[in-house]
């Protein structure tokens, strides 16, 4: 039988597993979020900001991004806990997500696939009698045309941006000799999502063509302020969470009698 010390280190192992799985759970469930809904709706703020409903540049943001600051916030706890090899790892298993998540939309896209797909994957919504025909199936195969676009652009920001988010919160860590906790916390996030936000926006446009880019502005400039709400949006909540990430680490590493970093 255990004796008493070895009941305690068995529990203490426990609650560092279920917390990671926990931490581990957010993070790819909020990544899965972010890909299925990816840029099939954009929200514009502009108004909130007094852009005119005329002008041709406007303030909006994909609703996949309102799930992804979570995503860093998770990855620095697992980082701080218990260190840069676990962060490492559940960005990898974030990868092969994202890969599982294209498989199974093209798989279910495939199977008895309906005769009226056109060239692009989609359905075509006939008209009849003045009255719009949307044919079975149509909000997957729509939801599957822009999953598709955007998948590909965030598993290239994504890798960037989680490899940059670990790496600079590590550097920082040893450059401060584990001190100044904000600073690695805001910095390697908020260097993160500057790579995320400027890499998913550009692949998305020149390689998907999936945004939703007027005719009478300018290309450049309209995706200048689609990186930009992006990333202000991010920049915002990498903010607001630094004093729940505080008062999180300290909590977390007493519970889990945890002094040093797990490496």
């Amino acid at each position: 039988m255990y004796g008493n010390s070895e009941r305690v280190a068995s529990k203490i192992q426990f609650r560092r597993e279920v917390v990671f799985l926990s931490l581990a759970g957010l993070f790819l469930g909020s990544l899965t979020m972010l890909n299925i809904l990816g840029i099939s709706r954009f929200i514009d703020l502009s108004h909130w900001l007094g852009i005119p409903d005329d002008s041709p540049v406007r303030f909006s943001l994909a609703i996949g991004v309102l799930a992804y600051p979570i995503t860093f916030l998770c990855t620095d706890f697992i980082s701080e806990i218990y260190g840069r090899k676990r962060a490492n790892l559940v960005v990898w298993v974030g990868l092969g997500l994202n890969v599982w998540v294209l498989f199974i939309l093209w798989l279910g896209g495939s199977l008895n696939a309906p005769v009226e797909l056109n060239s692009s994957g989609l359905l075509e919504i006939s008209v009849v009698d003045g009255k719009a025909q949307v044919p079975y199936g149509y909000s997957f195969y729509q939801m599957r045309f822009y999953t598709f676009g955007a998948t590909f652009a965030s598993m290239l920001a994504y890798m960037a941006a989680q490899f940059c988010d670990v790496h600079v919160f590590h550097w920082l860590k040893t450059k401060t000799a584990g001190k100044k906790l904000w600073l690695r916390n805001n910095v390697s996030t908020m260097t993160s999502q500057l790579v995320d936000s400027v890499a998913v926006i550009l692949i998305t446009y020149y390689y998907a063509n999936a945004l939703p880019i007027k005719e009478n502005a300018s290309v450049g400039l309209q995706l200048f302020f689609f990186i930009l709400s992006s990333y202000l949006f991010k920049v915002v909540f990498a903010l607001l969470d630094t004093i729940p990430f505080y008062i999180g680490t300290k909590y977390l590493r007493r519970y889990l009698q945890i002094v040093d970093e797990v490496d």
